[in-house]
């Protein structure tokens, strides 16, 4: 079947051609594009973005510290990346078709008032993203500093200055990288979109750079792929792998749901898909593998096995090395942050209260929000990471699961797009007073059985927190839309 749209022809004055949209429900940027430019190099750029940061590598990272044998871990990670590969087209198909943001194209499952539960829920789930990554690139600014000014020393011991478990250098860090994200993102979506057309490639060559020196100083020899004892053989692997494939798509969860975000700019759906399958696939397996020959480089190297790239780069005894690297893995952080966790929230908190909420306030109102969740706090640990993912997993999930059952299966693609701007009660997704309670209990019951498998089940059941959300949300969410169109017929 088709994408089915449907336009009505009434304008307004103001906006010529436009239907007379209801002003609760619209902004300048949550209405339909008019014009849909980018390219498949945009995306591949976006997932580049999205991929190469000190996120990205560090949790990359950790899966190869799970007993696994090396070839076991990149097939893990192939299988992970291939699922947010098919998931992503899944939910980009909509938005790109009505050239509508997520929490517009939210609307047709939800309810034009309904979608903000899932625009609030994203929303806040960005600003903790936010925050985690702004900390993460802000370590790279306290490494240039400290190489740079090595008096800068005892104000980095979180010890002798410290204030909610960061350090002053740490705190001065993260102000600024917050400061230098919220000028990008002020400059609007083509300023972003040529941001990130710059990040991705520039961490490749530095990645490059840095993998081939490590390698020239090690041996090749020297270097073993399989970063810790390999404990777990056979049969026993199987669920081990499966757990790492989990938290792959959990690690994507976020930029995967709202997707559509980006994908409403794609020329054609085809270009979207071309863009994703170099990005994710692709992408990623290089990725990947340049994190694992990095990683065990730097035992032989260095005495030690470290994870952290930033930490790699400033062990190097060249000035220049450090602050080139430091900063490269700095610029891509931040371009991650921007199009995953910045637009998401500008987006979504616009479409709780368009004519009050702009969508560089609503950027705004996440910006504010990362600082007082203490993110560094979130991501101090493999374990701590992998309880995080679990856990905003266990929301997201059951979010993906009703959007994707209600467009595919229970509306069968077609859109009528000017009702999702209108509060009229015989519009299609007017609902029970502009709410849709087959979305809304789907989502709470998917999300409460996932948060209980975080907190009371097992570490392992735990990684599989999306899943279980996204296919509870889906079952309920088809089985409850189906009995109230039988009993309508």
């Amino acid at each position: 079947m088709t994408d089915s749209l449907t336009h009505s022809e009434a304008t307004r004055p103001d906006s010529p051609g436009r239907p007379p949209y209801d002003d609760r429900l619209t902004n300048e940027d949550l209405a339909p594009l008019r014009e849909q430019r980018w390219g498949s190099y945009n995306f591949f750029a976006f997932w580049m973005s999205d991929v190469h940061s000190v996120g990205g590598y560090v949790t990359a990272g950790s899966l190869f510290a799970l007993g696994l044998a090396a070839w076991q871990v990149l097939v893990a990670l192939l299988i992970g990346i291939s699922i947010v590969y098919l998931l992503c087209n899944l939910v980009a198909r909509p938005s790109q078709a009505t050239g509508t943001p997520y929490p517009v194209i939210s609307r047709v499952a939800f309810g034009v008032l309904g979608a903000n539960v899932p625009a609030i829920i994203r929303g806040l789930i960005a600003v903790a993203w936010y925050g985690i990554q702004t900390y993460l690139a802000s370590a790279s600014l306290v490494v240039v500093a400290l190489k740079l000014w090595p008096g800068l020393a005892p104000y980095a011991d979180v010890e002798a200055y410290g204030f909610t478990g960061l350090s002053l250098l740490g705190w001065a860090a993260f102000l600024a990288m917050w400061v230098m994200q919220a000028a990008v993102f002020w400059n609007g979506m083509e300023a972003i979109r040529k941001f990130i057309d710059f990040c991705g490639p520039a961490v490749y060559v530095v990645m490059f750079l840095l993998a081939g020196y490590l390698v020239a100083q090690a041996g090749w020899g020297a270097i073993d792929l399989n970063l810790v004892d390999v404990t777990i053989t056979g049969w026993a692997s199987v669920p081990v792998m499966l757990t790492a494939i989990a938290l792959v798509v959990s690690y994507f969860s976020g930029p995967m749901l709202n997707y559509g975000d980006f994908a409403r700019y794609g020329r054609t759906f085809a270009a979207v898909k071309r863009g994703n399958f170099l990005g994710l696939p692709v992408n990623f397996l290089a990725f990947a593998l340049l994190t694992v020959i990095t990683t065990a480089a730097t035992l032989p190297v260095f005495g030690e096995l470290i994870t952290d790239p930033v930490e790699t780069v400033a062990r190097l005894d060249n000035t220049y090395a450090v602050v080139l690297g430091a900063l490269t893995f700095m610029i891509a952080t931040i371009g991650i942050n921007i199009v995953a966790n910045f637009v998401s929230p500008a987006f979504d908190f616009s479409n709780v209260a368009p004519q009050r909420i702009s969508w560089r306030a609503g950027g705004m109102i996440a910006a504010v929000g990362s600082v007082l969740i203490t993110p560094w706090n979130l991501y101090s640990s493999p374990e701590v990471i992998h309880y995080t993912l679990d856990t905003l997993g266990a929301f997201i999930g059951p979010l993906y699961g009703v959007l994707i059952a209600d467009y595919y299966l229970v509306k069968k693609r077609q859109v009528v797009v000017d009702d999702l701007y209108t509060m009229r009660p015989d519009g299609a997704y007017h609902y029970r007073k502009g709410y849709n309670p087959a979305a809304i209990v789907a989502t709470v019951v998917g999300a409460t059985i996932a948060m209980l498998v975080v907190f009371l089940g097992s570490a392992d059941a735990a990684a599989f927190s999306w899943f279980i959300g996204a296919g509870l949300a889906f079952a309920l969410h088809m089985a409850i839309s189906r009995r109230q169109a039988a009993g309508r017929s």
